[in-house]
């Protein structure tokens, strides 16, 4: 006895079958449906920082410049080789440059 292969036919439908995902459809429904809450101005409070304008510096004009002027005439300027009280102060020479020797005064 022979034994019969099962016929094969194709067959060519127009329109694809589509599983639907349940899964997926809630996901999309609960998407399309949602609505974020309305943002109100109070909503930044304890998340930023208030904006305060610093203190203005004070004008020349508030100060006292007439005793500032006075007291800039008043002052000794300080010129470099003369100490206090118009005496003259030596400074140290550190660097000091020794003296070549002549060579035929070295081999003497």
């Amino acid at each position: 006895m022979r034994q019969q292969s099962p016929l094969l036919r194709r067959t060519f439908i127009a329109t694809p079958q589509v599983q639907a995902d349940i899964v997926q459809d809630l996901y999309l429904r609960e998407l399309k449906s949602y609505r974020s809450p309305p943002v109100k101005p109070s909503d930044s409070k304890g998340h930023v920082q208030e904006f305060t304008l610093p203190k203005a510096p004070p004008s020349p004009e508030e100060a006292d410049i007439a005793s500032e002027l006075k007291a800039y005439e008043s002052q000794v300027p300080e010129i470099e080789g003369q100490a206090e009280g118009g005496a003259s102060k030596v400074e140290e020479d550190w660097f000091v440059e020794e003296a070549e020797e002549d060579e035929t005064h070295a081999k003497h």
